[in-house]
């Protein structure tokens, strides 16, 4: 069963906008690619967006278990996500926009290295593993079979995107760079989108009966 054609529309829409919203592993795409050249900013980029599949993973399984033992559970789990998202979302309507790229890579890395490097930085990272755990749910249809296959699809989905928007990123890094000094205030602007998502996201389930 694949996803219904709102359900991917509204969610690609969403993982954009966050994806390329500044944040710890875009900016570090950006410093690479800056830094080192086109070549090691597409290698890590995609890297970073690969790395999302060990978190797909994880989330599949752990809705579909919380699911088979209890569907309150999987109605906390949700709870509790949009609550996490409202607090992103706050976080991120309260930026100023002042992430940096100040990025100093090491010398001499293969681009072969510097995927398996963004891969790693990606998958420890416990903080995307709480994202992934409260984001995906939001858009499993609870009236349709399968969720654990739902979330796995929209992990894919969210892993496709930031693995091309990433890897066109350290592509263009230095054209980005200079359009970032140049309009300072852009990142303040992406991060209220951001927020906005995060906030209404989160409201609609903390509202829902």
């Amino acid at each position: 069963m694949l996803l219904a054609l709102d359900q991917f529309l509204g969610f690609l829409a969403a993982a954009v906008v966050i994806t390329v919203s500044p944040g710890p592993d875009n900016l570090m795409v950006l410093g690479f690619g800056m830094s080192r050249g086109r070549a090691a900013g597409v290698a890590f980029g995609l890297g970073c967006g690969f790395g999302c599949l060990s978190h797909t993973l994880l989330a599949a399984l752990g809705v579909s278990a919380l699911i088979a033992a209890s569907p309150m559970a999987f109605l906390a789990l949700r709870i509790g996500g949009g609550l996490y998202l409202v607090w992103l979302g706050v976080r991120a309507l309260r930026s100023r926009g002042e992430a940096r790229a100040a990025m100093a890579p090491s010398a001499g890395e293969s681009l072969s290295r510097l995927f398996a490097r963004g891969l790693l930085a990606n998958a420890i990272n416990p903080k995307v593993v709480l994202f992934f755990l409260s984001f995906l749910p939001q858009f499993v249809a609870a009236e349709r079979s399968h969720a654990g296959w739902q979330t796995a699809q929209l992990g894919i989905v969210f892993t496709a995107q930031a693995a091309l928007l990433f890897g066109l990123l350290g592509h263009f890094s230095g054209s980005v760079g200079v359009w970032l000094q140049r309009h300072a205030r852009a990142g303040v602007w992406l991060d209220r989108l951001a927020g906005t998502i995060f906030v209404a996201l989160g409201a609609r389930l903390i509202a829902a009966r």
